[in-house]
């Protein structure tokens, strides 16, 4: 879901480059690709294949974000130029970027409308969110876009930002000495991500899990609905540290190495995170449910697609595939990029640049032509 350009520019901006900024909970990852061209290479599981021209991740005080707000901006700046300055993998070579808004600080909410002009639309669809938002309308900026035709109407994606947010973002840009060209929440950055896979034409469920929370959204050619539980990767940290009476540091290597898994704690792994598992779970189940409802039989949800930094855990895909009685498996974001010779990241680091790597994928046109 768009949250929109930040500014119009003139034409000849629509070629110039642009890199994607993910600010997570005490870290930031950057990566910059050149748009894909089709793949022909048989076994490949992406339709798109993107040239990646440079990536990295570092972290920054925590203290810098307070509830959503960036409100310390020169704490992230110093850390990003760091980074910049020489720990990346390639390079970025332009100030131009698109970032993210976590998906659990926004409001969502999919609307049904008949046929309306645009300015009826606005109207209608402000009206609406003046009644699902516990916040006044001119403390937001509401944002959407077509979902599907349907035979009552047409189908629309809302979502809903508090401005406080987006401005400490916009205001972290210019203390970076960045071009923000476009905002877009974390759950339509890993749906842009998820739409160069090879089986992304069919009723998919995808969850993104970030540090703090898990989005959640149902795919059929668009995103079609959202949702966000509490729990990811730092929380299943948390409580492997807490069930077996370790350290942070020694519950994170066993999350990623073992996890639910076999080992000698399996048991007091799993029954430990098994409770915030449960919730994900049954949030999923909810979400089928409406989407069996509202669009009938006729297109089932085939799969269930795991992404982001708190998946890498092992055993997770298999509890997930026992529970939901749907087929689960990863989206490896580098699986839809060209390397070259460029290192990788470590196989647990991997997944936390899938929303960085979909917002490198933005195509100008998305930003311009809306």
């Amino acid at each position: 879901m768009l949250v929109g350009s930040i500014q119009k520019l003139p034409y000849f901006f629509k070629s110039k480059p642009l890199f994607g900024l993910d600010i997570g909970n005490g870290s930031l990852k950057v990566m910059q690709t050149e748009l894909g061209q089709d793949s022909n290479n048989v076994g490949n599981s992406a339709k798109h294949i993107s040239k990646l021209i440079g990536y990295g991740s570092c972290h920054f005080d925590r203290s810098a974000i307070d509830n959503g707000v960036i409100v310390k901006p020169e704490i992230i700046a110093e850390a990003a130029q760091k980074l910049f300055n020489g720990h990346l993998i390639g390079d970025i070579t332009t100030r131009r970027v698109a970032m993210t808004i976590p998906s659990y600080r926004t409001f969502t909410r999919s609307l049904i409308l008949p046929s309306l002009t645009t300015k009826e639309r606005d109207e209608a669809i402000s009206m609406e969110a003046e009644q699902y938002i516990p916040i006044p309308l001119d403390k937001l900026y509401l944002d959407y876009q077509d979902s599907r035709k349907m035979n009552d109407g047409e189908e629309f994606l809302a979502v809903a930002v508090p401005r406080e947010i987006v401005d400490s973002y916009i205001e972290l840009a210019a203390t970076m000495g960045l071009e923000p060209v476009f905002l877009e929440t974390t759950m339509s950055a890993a749906w842009r991500l998820f739409s160069k896979d090879y089986q992304s034409d069919v009723p998919t469920v995808i969850i993104d899990f970030g540090s703090l929370s898990s989005d959640i959204s149902i795919i059929d050619s668009s995103m079609l609905t959202a949702s966000t539980v509490q729990g990811g990767g730092e929380i299943f940290t948390k409580t492997i540290s807490e069930t077996l009476d370790v350290t942070p540091e020694e519950a994170h290597i066993i999350k990623t190495r073992y996890g639910l898994g076999v080992s000698k704690r399996q048991k007091e792994v799993r029954a430990g995170l098994e409770p915030v598992l449960d919730q994900i779970t049954k949030e999923i189940r909810r979400l089928i449910r409406y989407y069996e409802e509202r669009y009938g039989s006729e297109r089932q949800i085939s799969q269930l697609v795991t992404l982001g930094g708190g998946s890498n855990i092992p055993g997770l895909n298999e509890f997930l595939t026992d529970r939901l009685r749907l087929a689960v498996r990863p989206c490896d974001p580098w699986q839809y990029l060209e390397v070259n010779k460029l290192k990788l990241p470590t196989h647990a680091d991997k997944q936390m640049y899938a929303t960085a790597a979909g917002l490198s994928m933005v195509n100008p046109h998305e930003v311009f032509d809306s």
